[in-house]
């Protein structure tokens, strides 16, 4: 009998599993259509229409996403603003609420009985549509640019701004001129990473969308509403197809960017700071005062709501949507169950991915370091659909299982990026010690990488759990009468005009996602600490 070593089985668990759970799914995607629904989307007005929808709504909202996140981070790195650090922490505070929030809190705000439209405005219209939709994923992905574009900012050496103010720049000319020009692969990462957010979203479009059809909707639509899998099959890969170019284009330009701030990165003695303009400044806090209380006012629209008998028509102040929450405890429980168990999992099979691609020698670790990249390339809806055609395949009906796998594949691709961001900063050295004294590979995991990356294990972990939480667009193909989940009755009942009881259930959930970052947020310092 041939014995097989703890790593080679572990190694050859991981590669099995993560093939079952993420290629084979979809392959029984490419495999469900026929040549007759393959004709029929693109012979289709209808679907020519959705196509040309979601790019154009594609296009509009991650251009303007990156614009203000770029102006945002500006003003916050850059520039010389009052209330610089509260301006910081406001996007990241967006970028931590479940997903639902958006389209939600828009339709409270800017909907026929909106705050704004209504109560200020007067006004009895409609924001449903691409315009509501631009406005409401906008508002839902700008902070990502906002981050990626505030760390490149921070990079940028100064001695080559210092050099152009010493030559007698402006600082408007400075900032067109040297600045922008070396924020330029930023600009583009944070515009590809947006795209691929933009395409897979799947909240804000069924709230907000209207009639205005985006694949990521009809995906769903035609397989639950017309049980057409072979369309919504091949609705879904036109949808994979921009995705997955994005994801590669975004891979590639991560690599140049790092590339580009090894050399240029180093700083030199800094000059005293050059202040820009007072009309510069007042532009630039108007302009982040206006987003800042664009991004609360959502908070604000969903807690009031959730006191409100009907919002916009009977505003007096009520309990009974709160009191009446006890009736959706089994959501919370599952969502707070499934998405803890999908966290661990997902920590863990990207602990292994990540030490076997990083820190040992097998072979097959190009593939490893694919499949476990993959899901973040999938649009939620297209993965949801392949793992309820998958399950069909194979007779297979436990929702609660599905669900499960749909989060831990789902957010996987985050936790493994983190962890071997982790990993590469730990020498080689310490592996080389523990092997001579005789350790194995699986022992050297265990009690040297492990223990010392556990701030960053940890921090993975909880990103999984609070992003599984409130996550809709793969799951929503999963549930069952026996597995609702918090964050699609949230969506249920927004969609039956239930604004109260919705608000109040969002309230709930994104307080316990808040509660979780800042547990999680203690026990992480206190795990780099100790």
């Amino acid at each position: 009998m041939v014995k097989i070593d703890k790593i080679t089985a572990f190694y050859s668990a991981l590669i099995i599993l993560l093939t079952g759970f993420i290629v084979f799914p979809l392959c029984c995607v490419l495999l469900t259509p026929r040549l007759k629904d393959v004709i029929s989307v693109f012979t289709s007005t209808i679907w020519r229409g959705a196509i040309l929808n979601t790019l154009l709504e594609c296009v509009c909202s991650t251009t303007l996403s990156v614009i203000i996140g770029y102006i945002f981070a500006y003003a916050v790195v850059k520039a010389q603003i009052p209330f610089k650090k509260i301006f910081a922490f406001i996007p990241i505070l967006h970028l931590m609420t479940p997903p639902f929030v958006g389209g939600l809190s828009f339709i409270l705000l800017f909907g026929r009985q909106g705050f704004f439209t209504h109560t200020i405005l007067g006004r009895d219209v409609s924001l449903y549509g691409f315009w509501g939709l631009l406005i409401a994923q906008v508002l839902c992905f700008f902070p990502i640019a906002y981050l990626i574009c505030a760390q490149v900012l921070q990079k940028i050496n100064p001695s080559l701004e210092q050099a152009a103010r010493a030559m007698g720049a402006s600082k408007a000319r400075i900032a067109f001129t040297v600045t922008i020009p070396l924020s330029l692969n930023g600009i583009l990462s944070a515009a590809l990473f947006i795209a691929v957010s933009v395409l897979s979203d799947f909240g804000n479009p069924m709230i907000v969308a209207g009639r205005f059809r985006v694949l990521a909707v009809e995906v769903y639509t035609q397989l639950t509403g017309w049980v057409n899998a072979g369309t919504s099959a091949v609705l879904g890969l036109i949808l994979l197809l921009p995705s997955i170019v994005l994801f590669l284009l975004q891979g590639r330009l991560m690599k140049k960017e790092g590339a580009k701030f090894a050399m240029v990165g180093q700083k030199g003695s800094p000059l005293p700071e050059k202040k820009s303009s007072l009309i510069t400044r007042i532009f630039l806090f108007s302009f982040c005062l206006l987003i800042s209380l664009l991004i609360l006012a959502q908070f604000a629209a969903i807690l009031i709501g959730a006191f409100q008998k009907l919002w916009g028509i009977n505003t007096a102040f009520t309990t009974e949507h709160f009191l009446s929450i006890w009736r959706f405890a089994t959501e919370l429980r599952n969502s707070l169950a499934f998405a803890f168990i999908a966290a661990v999992f997902g920590t863990i099979f990207a602990s292994l991915a990540s030490f076997f691609v990083n820190r040992t020698a097998l072979p097959c670790k190009k593939y490893l370091d694919v499949i476990s990249q993959i899901p973040a390339a999938v649009p939620g809806s297209l993965f949801g659909l392949a793992l309820s055609l998958s399950a069909n395949r194979l007779h297979f009906h436990t929702s609660s299982f599905l669900i499960v796998i749909a989060m831990t594949i789902g957010f996987m691709p985050f936790s493994y990026r983190i962890i071997s961001t982790v990993f590469s900063q730990l020498k080689t050295s310490l592996d080389d010690g523990a092997a001579s004294l005789g350790a194995k590979k699986m022992q050297i995991f265990s009690t040297i990488l492990l223990p010392l990356s556990r701030g960053g294990i940890f921090s993975a972990f909880i990103y999984d759990f609070v992003r599984g939480v409130g996550t809709i667009s793969a799951v929503i193909f999963l549930v069952s009468f026996n597995t609702p989940l918090a964050s699609i009755r949230i969506l249920n009942l927004a969609e039956q005009g239930e604004w109260g009881k919705s608000a109040a259930l969002a309230t709930i959930l994104t307080s316990v996602t808040f509660g979780i970052l800042a547990l999680g947020k203690i026990l992480t310092k206190f795990l780099k600490n100790n």
